[in-house]
């Protein structure tokens, strides 16, 4: 038989099925039935919401701390984020939080808060983290980012020159805001923010107009948060001298994005370059026979950017190909522009016509059973 010396397993979730670390633990079981002898490093995904800082923690060595914190509404929750192996990195979702499950149907996005995203920020910082990689996604607010830059010492006025926690529809009543408190707790610390949207902070396109709805807000609301976070970016330009307002990702999670760059100086990733960066993938290519990926659906979006583009643009300047297996596969993909950005091939785990519903029952056996039969074929090619 023709051994796989080593192959890099490195999914993102099948959406509403599988985490990624489940596929990763599919996925290596199915490696290694074929080629026993064969190295996995599984290296799940997160792409900044939910899940991220787990797929984190599989793939380093690391610790999860748990945090008492203000959630969206300014009640306590426990919230959870990664201290990793090296002991300075953090990493931390905004949803853990003030993410939209936290509100129990309560669809008052004016009203909410990341002030204890701030909070989680404070703690890793106490706890030695120099780096902080800040995962958008899933959020219940509008703020800008305005609670946690002040739950890490910054200070917003109002005109009567009264201190506020300012939320989506009191932005607009911010005249001054005050940030030395806040530059010297973040003295020497990177932060780093996964954003895999390119959404502008105000207009058509904005924060307000594109996410408000999902969060509940209705017309006159949206106009509100929109109108709001233009004027923050100007306070910002104003009192910090950053230009936020074309910023591409400004829009992310309620103005986050926003926030995270003016606030806290931070450098807007994509979520994949983020995971690969810090997991050190590049120099996990050295000796890879291959890179097996998968995610729920794999379409033309996937090469836009997405964790397969990432995957694919790195391992081909090793020469090292990338195998999707995914939950099901669009008509749109170019296949030609997939093989020229390094996909040698995808497979769909959809072994027989089924109803969604039932289908999804059967994903684990049916990834197994894909994943198995790429490894028999390759032996049978080489």
């Amino acid at each position: 038989m023709n051994e796989m010396k080593k192959i890099i397993v490195v999914p993102d979730s099948f959406k509403g099925t599988m985490t990624s670390r489940e596929v990763a633990d599919i996925m290596c079981r199915a490696v290694h039935s074929i080629f026993s002898a064969c190295e996995t490093v599984s290296v799940p995904i997160g792409d900044g919401g939910e899940g991220t800082v787990d797929a984190f923690l599989a793939a380093t060595r690391g610790e999860r701390i748990t945090k008492r914190v203000n959630g969206p509404f300014f009640e306590a929750v426990e919230a959870d984020y990664a201290m990793l192996g090296d002991g300075e990195t953090a990493v931390i979702e905004m949803a853990a939080a003030a993410g939209l499950p936290l509100t129990h149907g309560r669809h008052l996005v004016g009203e909410t808060t990341t002030f204890g995203v701030g909070e989680l920020m404070n703690d890793a910082i106490e706890r030695g983290a120099k780096h902080i990689i800040l995962g958008l996604g899933g959020s219940a607010t509008n703020d800008g980012g305005c609670g946690a830059a002040e739950a890490l010492g910054a200070v917003f006025f109002d005109e009567n020159g009264n201190t506020i926690v300012p939320t989506g529809s009191t932005l607009s009543s911010i005249v001054r805001i005050d940030t030395t408190s806040l530059k010297k707790r973040l003295e020497g610390v990177e932060v780093t923010v996964m954003c895999d949207i390119d959404n502008p902070l105000c207009g058509e396109r904005g924060a307000a107009a594109v996410f408000g709805p999902q969060k509940g807000a209705d017309a006159e609301m949206v106009r509100v948060l929109d109108a709001g976070l233009l004027h923050l970016a100007d306070i910002i330009m104003q009192d910090i001298g950053v230009s936020v307002l074309e910023l591409p990702g400004a829009g992310a999670a309620g103005g986050m994005g926003a926030g995270a760059a003016a606030f806290f100086g931070g450098r807007l990733m994509r979520g994949i370059d983020v995971v690969l960066d810090t997991v050190g993938f590049d120099d996990m290519l050295i000796g890879a026979d291959a890179v097996i990926t998968g995610e729920g659906r794999y379409d033309a979006q996937s090469l836009m950017g997405k964790v397969v583009s990432g995957l694919a643009a790195r391992a081909k300047k090793r020469n090292v190909p990338v195998i999707v297996v995914a939950g099901s596969i669009k008509d749109d993909v170019d296949c030609a522009k997939a093989r020229d950005m390094g996909v040698a091939a995808a497979f769909s785990i959809q072994r027989m016509p089924l109803p969604m519903d039932e289908a999804i029952k059967h994903s684990d056996e049916g990834l197994y059973r894909t994943v198995q039969n790429v490894m028999t074929l390759w032996s049978a090619a080489r």
